[in-house]
């Protein structure tokens, strides 16, 4: 059976003409909408996109639908499909609103010079695939969703969503593993204990929530399932109702979307790397938090998206690489340069004692000279 793994809604239903301006004020070179995200600087996203945003990169959205007429996602919305049901669409509609909110949290690309929501990979695609999540189901149309999303080329799967434990569902998971996709999921909200799957499965990145803190949020289900923690509280991400409104919400449904979000931009920057090894980067570069390693709450840590760009990080050994991105451990990473001091050359060090010393023999020879002329003189 699936049902979605998502709080009571907070939402802005705000239009950005007057309205907005009016409720929050406008900062000097953004709207409030971008100035509202937190996140972006809690992350180092302005940095991250210095290297990458994305380009190149497919995500399959398992969702809702997704509304492509938002003025922040257009051009961001590849033609999807409507999976589960007698429907025939392409998923580029969306009656419930939580796609649409996935989607600008991922790929969101704003409007005008700064202004609306921007996604963590925005040069990325979205491909909708509209799937009856929030209903009670089986698994089933999880099979469908992932033959499309593989046809498709997907190089993520996010799943904000929480499921019972189902046959048909894991094997879809297992076929999407094994076609090199990372995937993403959620690792549930506690008003809805037991419906924590897809995220429970070892081959899927399980996410938990965090808040502007650092705090893994009090609604995060905990457990050895969760990988990474993201930002996932006062969240505010486009939304369904026209195509300026706006949302502002809870849940690890949209730290899951920030994951997928960082997924796609490590494909983006290393694309020879298997999913294995993105998940490995995520996994490995997480800031600790929590009790020291892995800890049930944040998993191997929060998510630091520059580091998982940048830092030297060990490949898997030979025999996990070979294998599809089940989620394991998270060896030792070698830091990069801004964790680290530089480490000196013992030949470096050598010259430079032998170069102090000739100096200093220098000045000493100087010094007799000069006491030698004074001497002469007298």
């Amino acid at each position: 059976m699936i049902v979605s793994a998502r709080p009571a809604r907070v939402v802005l239903a705000v239009t950005l003409a007057a309205g907005v301006v009016a409720l929050w004020g406008r900062p000097a070179f953004a709207d409030s909408i971008r100035d509202k995200q937190w996140y972006l600087a809690s992350l180092g996203v302005a940095r991250a996109h210095h290297i990458t945003e994305g380009a190149g990169v497919t995500v399959a959205l398992i969702d809702s639908g997704v509304n492509a007429d938002h003025r922040d996602l257009r051009g961001a919305i590849l033609l999807g499909t409507d999976v589960g049901s007698a429907a025939a669409g392409d998923g580029r509609k969306d009656t419930d609103g939580h796609g649409t909110e996935m989607a600008g949290i991922i790929v969101g690309r704003g409007h005008g010079s700064a202004d609306g929501v921007l996604g963590i990979a925005p040069q990325a695609k979205i491909l909708p695939i509209s799937a009856p999540i929030g209903r009670f189901s089986g698994g089933g149309f999880m099979t469908q969703a992932v033959d499309f999303a593989i046809a498709h080329h997907a190089g993520v799967i996010n799943m904000s969503f929480g499921s019972m434990d189902d046959d048909a569902l894991h094997a879809a998971i297992r076929k999407a593993q094994a076609a090199d996709i990372v995937l993403v999921a959620s690792s549930g909200n506690d008003e809805r204990p037991g419906y924590d799957f897809p995220g429970r499965y070892p081959e899927v990145v399980a996410v938990g929530a965090f808040g502007r803190d650092g705090k893994i949020a009090p609604f995060s289900v905990t457990g050895s399932q969760v990988d990474l923690a993201a930002p996932g509280m006062d969240i505010v991400t486009t939304s369904n109702r026209s195509a300026d409104d706006y949302y502002q919400g809870q849940g690890t449904s949209e730290a899951t979307a920030v994951v997928s979000g960082a997924a796609a931009l490590l494909r983006a920057k290393f694309p020879d790397l298997s999913a294995a090894e993105i998940v490995h980067r995520l996994t490995a570069t997480a800031t600790d938090a929590g009790a020291k390693g892995r800890d049930d709450s944040y998993g191997y840590g929060r998510l630091n998206i520059v580091k998982a760009l940048t830092a030297d990080v060990a490949p898997l050994p030979s025999a996990a690489a070979g294998r599809s991105a089940a989620v394991t451990s998270a060896p030792a990473v070698v830091a990069d340069e801004g964790d680290l001091p530089a480490a000196k050359s013992p030949l470096l060090l050598v010259g430079i004692v032998v170069g102090l010393l000739v100096v200093v023999g220098l000045v000493a020879a100087v010094v007799v000279r000069g006491r030698q002329r004074r001497t002469r003189g007298s």
